[in-house]
């Protein structure tokens, strides 16, 4: 180098020009991916469908679903349908009426779950009583998804003196009772939801659904969403720092674009396992209140107060508490399996968190 000694004598660059040259078809196709990149959804999906349990308790649940919102309106028999003549029949036991009718040559389809004291068909109302938890549990769960999200979020977001006043607030819900507020506000609401339902046309719905249907879906308002708050909080406390938010405030974007548009997005995952996993919580509590006559009221069924119902007869029919008790556990279970194999696929992080319910 001009008669200059080189810094590094022993430094060398070994350049070979070959080692430029366009790829031939070959050495392209050796570097081809093997699997095409799949987004958040796209692997999560792929994941999930390797677990075969949970695969298998996302068809129960369909199955489910499908008897409860689709059966019903082609089963011969209604679930508030009362035939004294009926009353008490084991499965695919007939009435002396029925069989009287079947000699004249009528067609009668047996109760294949039996009838209960009132001559109702068993069957059906199982059917319509998981309807009715499946209702509550999905309805209950979009409740608590809507308020626990937005409160957590806010809470996480602004932080300070705002979060640790509002999460004083959710310490002190997690203290109220639940069952207390339930009965308090059967007896506050009973009469003026009735007057309402009465006397104002488009609340006639009101009556059919019951004031104690009601008062549980309040109270899941109300008391329930403090768990899926506390989940968001902390989700949005370790987001609000990243780069990509920051950007976002130094663009100009106002607080609640920033929460809605790229934290709350962000947490899809984390929303979708935990509602998942809180829908077989609302279920169970609301058969349980059911069960204490404090949830669905008569002529409507549900799968708790069809355990209470069969108490009585538990020793001369107990295939009626044996049915209802078989219908929740396996919905449970099944809503409970699916959310554990949501949690592995999309948000393996939750796998230790837990869901007020």
């Amino acid at each position: 180098m001009d008669g200059k000694k080189h810094p590094f004598p022993s430094f060398h660059l070994n350049i070979d020009p070959a080692d430029f040259e366009p790829a031939d078809i070959a050495e392209r196709e050796s570097l081809a991916v093997m699997r095409p990149s799949a987004g958040f959804w796209g692997e999560g999906m792929r994941r999930l469908r390797r677990n075969k349990i949970a695969m298998v308790s996302l068809a129960v649940i369909a199955v489910f679903i499908v008897g409860a919102f689709v059966v019903p309106f082609f089963y011969p028999y209604s679930y508030d349908k009362m035939d004294k003549e009926s009353g008490n029949l084991r499965p695919l036991q007939h009435s002396d009426a029925e069989k009287a009718r079947m000699e004249n040559g009528e067609r009668v389809f047996p109760h294949f779950m039996g009838t209960d004291q009132l001559g109702r068909d068993t069957m059906i109302r199982l059917l319509m009583g998981s309807r009715i938890s499946l209702l509550v549990g999905i309805i209950a769960s979009a409740i608590i998804l809507l308020i626990g999200s937005v409160y957590g979020a806010v809470a996480g977001y602004f932080g300070g003196r705002a979060d640790i006043v509002m999460m004083r607030i959710v310490d002190l819900i997690y203290s109220v009772p639940d069952i207390l507020i339930i009965i308090i506000l059967q007896v506050t609401l009973k009469e003026p939801l009735k007057k309402l339902a009465a006397n104002v046309p488009g609340f006639a719905w009101i009556e059919k659904v019951g004031v104690s249907l009601i008062c549980i879906f309040i109270v899941f308002s109300l008391l329930y969403w403090v768990g899926m708050a506390r989940i968001v909080r902390s989700q949005i406390l370790a987001l609000k720092q990243q780069d990509f938010v920051v950007a976002a405030r130094a663009l100009g974007a106002s607080s609640g674009r920033i929460i809605r548009r790229h934290l709350l997005t962000n947490c899809i995952g984390t929303l979708t396992v935990t509602t998942t996993l809180q829908i077989p919580a609302s279920i169970f509590t609301e058969s349980f209140l059911s069960f204490l006559g404090l949830g669905v009221a008569a002529p409507m069924t549900s799968l708790g107060s069809m355990a209470s119902d069969a108490l009585s007869g538990i020793w001369s029919y107990p295939h009626r508490l044996i049915s209802a008790a078989v219908m929740i556990s396996l919905i449970i279970l099944s809503f409970n399996l699916l959310g554990d194999g949501l949690r592995d696929a999309f948000d393996p992080k939750l796998k230790h968190d837990s869901v007020k319910g």
